[in-house]
């Protein structure tokens, strides 16, 4: 279903980049306004003008339904469950991975400003 939803989407995309395209700017645009034809200018920018709105509703939904379903996806699953990295539980041994906590903190010298570590020659 997700990816159904995925497949419209890109479609109403790419329909409603052609359809914005095509209206007819101040400065003349792409806009494919000639002579002639079914519909006089004003119709057809009230005609594409509508087609725009109904083109950006139906992308909007289905944002907003593609959002719904890939947050329900990953409810209560975290990014590193899905690629499979191992995380010790709160209290057990790291496995000497880490360095501990006080090597993490900055030295603590009184009110002097803190200054970056010195390079070992």
């Amino acid at each position: 279903m997700e990816n159904v939803i995925l497949v419209v989407h890109l479609i109403l995309a790419i329909c409603l980049i052609g359809v914005v395209l095509l209206q007819r700017s101040e400065g003349g645009g792409l806009g494919m306004g000639g002579g002639g034809g079914v519909m006089t200018g004003r119709q057809a920018a009230t005609a594409l003008g509508k087609l725009t709105w109904a083109f950006a509703i139906a992308f909007l939904a289905t944002s907003i339904t593609l959002t719904i379903i890939a947050a329900q996806n990953s409810a209560g699953e975290s990014v590193l469950d899905r690629i499979g990295v191992e995380t010790a539980p709160e209290g057990e041994d790291d496995g000497g991975l880490l360095p501990p906590a006080s090597d993490l903190l900055p030295p603590v010298s009184g009110d002097a400003p803190a200054l970056p570590p010195r390079a070992d020659d």
